[in-house]
């Protein structure tokens, strides 16, 4: 295993963060778990046996399932031995609260520490930005619950550019806990997208923990273009594809294809998988420490994506995957996120 300071944290973290989003959710359409306590319990041994040590998860998947699974099985270990990331916004103790207001932010965590039966959680992320609530507010009530040794750090999620730079200037200002931690969503085939909320994370020296870092699965190259059509694949029984009906639209694109293409060309290369080197890529990233969240299925899944820690890019295949979002003509190409 390799390890990176995050960010300003001063944490010493894995260079691959387990992401738990999977753990007790269930498809409303098709009622499919995608995984359950016991295979989540041995995800997290696989993980913790390969060295990782960052753990996230949120108050809402699985229905507070996955922070209560990760409690069980942190019982039996050492706490100090773990980072453990969560986060608030979608109440799950009250159906009247979702939003940052000093209320539901200490609700949130407190629930999400009896859940997990632990004294702190290293990071809180705010999953959203309240538009609704005072930023000045929602950071106060971090403060204090920092000072109370409640929580280590604070982070930010999905937001807006200028909202990232907003709470830390409100911070800076208030002389506040400040945002040191964010979580975009952001993978070899989403840049410029996300483009001005990373530049302001490596301005400011934010670590950058994306979710989704595989487009849900589709830079695994597990899917086959069907005809010329973006949205044309041919998807493998039980893959997110069929279960969730937002994948299409969300993950599949003429530059994610191109990407893709690439990132298969380059795997054969090193004799690795595609997964492995989209994962190395954001692994790679030159201007903020990235750390990739990876949300497996399955145990034979995550050791495949933790492979990424074995391979090493070339700056000029690092630069590929980049340049495949272009054209010959140096224009973009469309995505649907």
């Amino acid at each position: 295993m390799e390890y990176v300071r995050l960010g300003e944290t001063g944490l010493e973290v894995s260079t691959i963060a387990l992401g738990t989003w999977r753990f007790g959710m269930e498809h409303e359409a098709t009622g499919v778990v995608e995984t359950g306590k016991e295979e989540a319990h041995k995800m997290l041994d696989a993980y913790a046996n390969r060295g990782g040590n960052f753990i996230d998860t949120a108050n809402g998947y699985g229905d507070g399932d996955s922070e209560r699974w990760i409690g069980d099985w942190l019982a039996d270990r050492e706490r100090e031995d773990y980072v453990i990331a969560t986060k608030c916004y979608w109440s799950n103790e009250s159906r009247f609260q979702e939003n940052l207001s000093r209320k539901n932010v200490r609700a949130e965590v407190e629930g999400s520490l009896e859940r997990l039966d632990i004294d702190y959680l290293d990071i809180l992320y705010l999953h959203r930005f309240d538009d609704n609530t005072p930023i000045e507010r929602t950071l106060r009530t971090l403060d204090d619950l920092i000072s109370e040794g409640k929580i280590q750090h604070i982070g930010l999620s999905t937001a807006d550019a200028w909202k990232l730079m907003k709470g830390v200037l409100t911070a800076d200002l208030n002389n506040y806990e400040r945002f040191t931690v964010t979580q975009p969503l952001f993978h070899a085939a989403y840049y410029e997208d996300v483009a001005e909320y990373l530049a302001v994370c490596g301005d400011q020296n934010l670590a950058v923990c994306p979710y989704s870092p595989l487009a849900g699965g589709f830079l695994t190259g597990k899917y086959e273009r069907v005809g010329d059509g973006s949205y044309d694949l041919n998807a493998p029984e039980d893959t997110r594809a069929q279960l969730d009906d937002r994948f299409l639209d969300f993950y599949v694109s003429e530059r994610g294809w191109h990407v893709l293409d690439e990132i298969r060309e380059i795997a054969t290369d090193l004799d690795a998988t595609p997964a492995q080197v989209a994962l190395r890529w954001l692994m790679d990233q030159p201007d903020f420490t990235c750390v990739p969240i990876i949300g497996a299925r399955t145990v034979n899944q995550l050791e495949d994506n933790l492979g990424a820690i074995d391979i090493k890019l070339t700056d000029e295949q690092f630069e590929a995957i980049f340049q495949a979002r272009y054209d010959e003509d140096g224009t973009l190409y469309e995505t649907n996120a």
